[in-house]
């Protein structure tokens, strides 16, 4: 009986030839079956040997002998003086060391350092965006079950399951490592852990606002990295956004003084008003003849002569959408002393205040003309209206004369022979 079982137990540790390790440091799937090997051991008993073990099982050292014991489902010494640990869990995790003594008297001592690993399934990116869209913020990301504030369109997130130890997960577009810098390119991570099996769960959000003028489509990946040595990282299929850049919202003058007066020796500023995009270049124009200027959204005249009196615009080129120009603005210039002129007024709204009167009076002109027009036809109708009748009087009479007239001469053709 016990020689059965020790050549089953020989058979058991040549079926785990290939789990046998020497070095100090090692790792262990969780699940699989690990062999520690003891230095120096009698490959035969009888042995004296003694393992003991620091880990997540045991309060302090535990000792295990070559005769068995209660933790022989945990963790057993074989006939050769290894140690089988059948099933590898996190809880194993720690310190191994065995002293034995050789045939010869000498004394050997091996020491181990185990991690366990558990390779998590495929990462994928879930709820990914189908286009994104330069300079326009996204109000709030869902990572896990968390609401934390975002200024940049969500791409996707990457989510990682049943993984150990935690590892990490990177984000790739066109191929290279996103590095994120809280302006184009944030990520928002959360790392949860399940409370049986202890393992993790990985979450990752990632926002980019691409650039004016960019790539009309950009790819992004995802990869999760194990962060232990020689296992290699998993990586997600590619996905493809389009990038949709809206029309550029409408560029404007400002000046200052707003409403003021104007005269010669003053000091006049014109800003430029664009999106907040740091790409954009600034040209201004007066009179329509550009200005040969550094480009620049401020504008400003000291010490004004008649000759600074004009319309100017600004001039915003945006990339991917070409220039746009902004209302002209009209500054004019006055003699000390005067209050007619003012600073900065706007031509479209000078013309658009004299339009607005104009088309006050025309319409008073036209609704008092309408009114004329309609009293006119009802008196004209009363005026009918009384002349029918006499009109009709009239033609009785006429054929009462008529009538009384027609007799007399075919009385007096008659008295004649």
């Amino acid at each position: 009986m016990a020689a059965g079982a020790a050549a089953g137990a020989w058979v058991l540790v040549l079926s785990l030839w290939g789990a046998v390790v020497g070095d100090r440091n090692i790792t262990a799937r969780i699940g699989k079956p690990l062999v520690l090997n003891c230095r120096g051991a009698p490959k035969k008993p009888p042995q004296q040997l003694e393992w003991k073990l620091n880990t997540g099982r045991t309060e302090a050292w535990k000792v295990l002998s070559p005769e068995g014991g209660s933790w022989d489902s945990v963790a057993q010494v074989l006939p050769n003086g290894s140690l089988l640990l059948p099933a590898v869990g996190i809880q194993d995790e720690g310190t191994f060391r065995c002293q034995a003594t050789s045939r010869n008297g000498k004394e050997m001592r091996s020491a181990y350092q185990v991690q366990v690993y558990q390779i998590p399934g495929k990462p994928e990116i879930v709820s990914p965006a189908s286009e994104l869209m330069p300079g326009v913020p996204n109000k709030v990301v869902e990572a896990g079950g968390s609401r934390k504030q975002s200024l940049f369109p969500q791409v996707g997130t990457c989510v990682s399951e049943g993984g150990y130890p935690a590892g990490t997960l990177n984000w790739h577009s066109e191929g290279k490592l996103l590095i994120p810098d809280g302006k184009g390119v944030s990520v928002l991570e959360e790392t949860t852990r399940h409370p049986q099996t202890g393992l993790f769960t990985l979450q990752s959000a990632l926002m980019v606002t691409p650039a004016w003028g960019g790539a009309p489509h950009l790819t992004f990946s995802c990869s999760f990295s194990p962060g232990l040595p020689r296992r290699r990282a998993l990586h997600t299929a590619s996905i493809q956004l389009r990038v949709w850049e809206p029309v550029p919202p409408e560029v404007r003058v400002m000046v200052q003084p707003e409403g003021g007066k104007l005269v010669r020796g003053g000091t006049v500023t014109l800003t430029c008003e664009t999106p907040a995009q740091s790409s954009l270049q600034i040209h201004w124009i007066k009179d329509g003849i550009p200005l040969h200027l550094a480009p620049s959204p401020v504008l400003l005249l000291n010490d004004v002569e008649f000759d600074d009196e004009g319309s100017y615009s600004c001039v915003a080129t945006y990339p991917g959408h070409g220039p746009q120009e902004s209302p002209a603005v009209r500054v004019v210039i006055a003699q000390p002393g005067t209050e007619e002129p003012i600073a900065g007024s706007v031509e479209g709204q000078g013309l658009g205040t004299v339009a607005l009167a104009l088309g006050i009076l025309g319409g008073l002109g036209i609704a008092a003309l309408l009114i004329g027009a309609i009293m006119w036809r009802r008196q004209r109708r009363r005026r009918e209206e009384r002349k029918a009748p006499e009109n009709q009087e009239e033609e009785e009479e006429r054929a009462e004369l008529n009538q009384s007239e027609e007799p007399e001469p075919a009385e007096s053709g008659a008295a004649g022979p």
